[in-house]
């Protein structure tokens, strides 16, 4: 498993960040590959994701879902599961969002398996960092 953390900054109110980690529509684009399939109701998506690991590239097809939601404290987590297209691996995470006024932090929980997990945890845990960093810049924009 590997567990990374992170903080973001949005320069926006917690409440326009709340709605807009909660809009599965808007913010499953905001990963790089990241593209919706079907939006099955406001709390669950099917979705897809294109990675590149080195020299490999891999899709994974899977569902988001909103797991737990708490308004007052802003506190989100979305939970991915997901298997890689091309092989027997996946890659679940939940992913934790706090909100507040100007961004946030967000703790990812990642299980991964197969051809991307033979890459090694440091690959791993590489690739997953800068997708969680282009993801809040363009969190940002949204």
């Amino acid at each position: 498993m590997v567990e990374l953390d992170h903080s973001f900054s949005t320069g926006k109110p917690a409440d326009y960040n709340w709605d807009a980690v909660l809009d599965l529509d808007r913010i499953i684009p905001c990963v790089e590959g990241g593209k919706v399939i079907e939006l099955e109701n406001p709390d669950l998506a099917k979705a897809e994701i294109k990675v590149k690991m080195g020299a490999m590239s891999m899709t994974f097809k899977g569902t988001v879902e909103v797991a737990a939601k708490d308004e007052v404290a802003k506190h989100a987590i979305l939970r991915i599961k997901s298997k890689d297209t091309g092989g027997s691996g996946y890659a679940n995470a939940d992913v934790a969002f706090t909100l507040n006024d100007g961004g946030g932090t967000i703790h990812t929980e990642a299980k991964i398996t197969g051809k991307a997990a033979s890459m090694g945890e440091g690959v791993v845990s590489t690739v997953l960092d800068a997708l969680i960093k282009d993801f809040t810049t363009k969190l940002a924009a949204i």
